[in-house]
């Protein structure tokens, strides 16, 4: 977009600018800046709001307005306002079929961008586009199995979208549930392979200790002691500048 003020752009010669009258001794004057205020500030919502005024008002060709927005959160990515900015503005021109691929790249950056995932869940709900969210979804948990926003959205689908949640929808997501902690049951062996061959080190230990600890909430039952020994082995020994978190990692293990 051009840097070039309104009043000398020709596109906008027709417009008589009204001339500001601050009195003769403003209490604060304002420091007018030629830059733009979205660029210095981009969580200005009051200019987004005037912006969207301004744009319905001169009924702007609205997707020009989605090319700067997608400019804007390339770098603004974690900003409300531009979110919140965009969603308007494709809710006015009433037309989702870029946004999931828009979405789509801002998630490929950051899996866990809460606001993609919330305005992700806008898109699918406003333009229908419940369809093919269990796939995608479904490609986030191969790489990382603990994504809890990737877990979030597909729960918010299974009983948002309009046909509901069956009883078999359900059974097939407790055994999707079940069969992604099979990797996690199958660590404990090739962890106590590393112990047997003597390897101490910080991360195995603690590895362990969260697997301990685990197990304990699983089965309702007290955590096993030799967890209480890697805090202390950690705390005295192969961890000692963390020993006061190791103290206090055992105290939580016996609360």
């Amino acid at each position: 977009m051009s840097n070039l003020p309104y009043s000398q752009r020709p596109e906008w010669n027709d417009v008589v600018p009204v001339a500001q009258d601050d009195g003769p001794n403003p209490l604060v004057p304002i420091a007018y800046s030629s830059d733009y205020i979205i660029d210095m500030n981009p969580a200005h919502y009051t200019v987004w709001q005037y912006r969207q005024e301004v744009l319905f008002s001169i009924n702007a060709d609205l997707n020009e307005e989605i090319k700067y927005i997608d400019e804007v959160a390339s770098e603004q990515a974690k900003n409300y306002q531009v979110w919140h900015h965009r969603q308007v503005i494709v809710d006015r021109l009433d037309d989702g079929t870029k946004e999931l691929d828009f979405i789509d790249a801002i998630l490929d950056e950051d899996s866990k961008n809460y606001h993609a995932w919330s305005y992700r869940q806008w898109v699918v709900s406003r333009f229908n586009l419940w369809d093919q969210e269990f796939q995608y979804t479904d490609d986030l948990l191969v790489f990382d199995i603990r994504n809890n926003s990737a877990w979030n959205h597909r729960h918010f689908v299974l009983f948002n979208r309009p046909q509901g949640a069956s009883q078999e929808d359900i059974k097939n997501e407790i055994e999707l549930l079940e069969a992604s902690q099979e990797p996690l049951n199958q660590i404990e062996s090739f962890l106590n392979e590393l112990q047997e061959k003597e390897i101490h080190s910080p991360h195995l230990y603690s590895t362990l200790i969260d697997v301990f600890e685990q197990n304990a909430k699983n089965n309702s039952e007290p955590i096993d002691p030799q967890a209480l020994q890697l805090c202390d082995d950690l705390a005295t020994s192969y961890d000692v500048i963390r020993r006061n978190y190791w103290v206090y990692r055992k105290a939580q293990l016996v609360a």
